[in-house]
């Protein structure tokens, strides 16, 4: 009965979401396994959520969808986001991650709702958020700059705070460590990462979850130069309600990249031709380095 249960979808509970979207006009939006709400939603007047905001609900049944979640979670405080991670097949995942405006709130939604009976049987399991919010790259060329790596990948993708980069024994060329703005932008950046590269760059890198190790991921590494650019605000995702189905990747996580022509020379060139206005100060490299540079129309 369970194991029926997990692969046929509810019309009922369906039909139920449905409905509640329409008559509250809530926006969902599907992407890459994930149905997500907020980030902001409308009309939030508070401020950008920080470290220990965000809590990680486990155990809920695969057909249960936003239209009881977020009410229960929402009794708590408003709801900055809230994440509802999704099969292909119109089922939830059985977690979903649900983001507040404090961390006194996200505590709140800890302490009152983790055991909570949503239907026979199936009490939620909440907790806090680990947020991972940094990638490690590896495979990178020996002589990366961390200035034009950085250039690169907020050509690439969106969400990107600060990089540093390691080098040393054991370690293949040059590794380094990317810290997002949130975990949502490192997890879109993760899966697309590895594709770009090799598509800009004919480079095979890695790309993986940092280990966070001793210190806190919501805290930058002490102990690395870290490159500084003014931070980037998300882009708000959204779709018409009756929808609720999984769009293509939104354009704005992997866009026409901006990539400064000294890193195209370090390895080896882009792929494709693109149309990159060369970055300040390019027409003042010596002769010899602006012939082997790159002509673009």
């Amino acid at each position: 009965m369970d194991y029926e249960r997990s692969q046929v979808l509810n019309p009922v509970r369906v039909q139920a979401l449905e409905t509640w979207v329409k008559n509250t006009k809530v926006r969902l939006t599907q992407v890459n396994g994930q149905r997500r709400y907020g980030g902001p939603p409308e009309r939030w007047d508070g401020p950008v959520p920080g470290a220990r905001c965000e809590v990680f609900i486990s155990q809920i049944p695969r057909d249960t969808y936003e239209d009881l979640l977020i009410p229960l979670f929402s009794s708590v405080g408003p709801l900055w986001e809230f994440r509802l991670m999704m099969n292909f097949s119109g089922q939830n995942r059985g977690f979903a991650y649900a983001k507040y405006g404090s961390a006194a709130v996200a505590t709140e939604a800890i302490r009152t709702l983790n055991g909570y009976l949503i239907e026979p049987g199936w009490c939620l399991s909440v907790r806090r958020s680990t947020e991972k919010r940094q990638l490690s790259m590896g495979g990178l060329p020996p002589v990366t700059q961390q200035e034009q790596l950085l250039q690169v990948l907020r050509g690439l993708v969106e969400g990107v705070e600060r990089v540093s980069l390691k080098a040393g024994l054991g370690i293949e060329g040059v590794s380094a460590i990317v810290v997002f703005t949130s975990h949502y932008a490192a997890s879109m950046a993760k899966k697309m990462l590895v594709e770009a590269f090799k598509k800009h760059f004919s480079l095979s890198v890695s790309v993986k979850w940092q280990s966070s190790g001793k210190p806190s991921p919501e805290e930058p590494m002490p102990s690395q130069k870290a490159f500084l650019p003014s931070p980037t605000k998300l882009p708000r995702l959204l779709v018409r309600p009756k929808h609720l189905s999984q769009p293509s990747l939104p354009s704005p996580f992997l866009r026409t990249p901006c990539i400064p022509p000294g890193f195209c020379r370090t390895v080896g060139g882009p792929t494709a031709q693109l149309q990159i206005p060369p970055p300040p100060g390019f027409y003042s490299l010596p002769p010899p380095l602006l012939d082997r540079l790159p002509h673009y129309p």
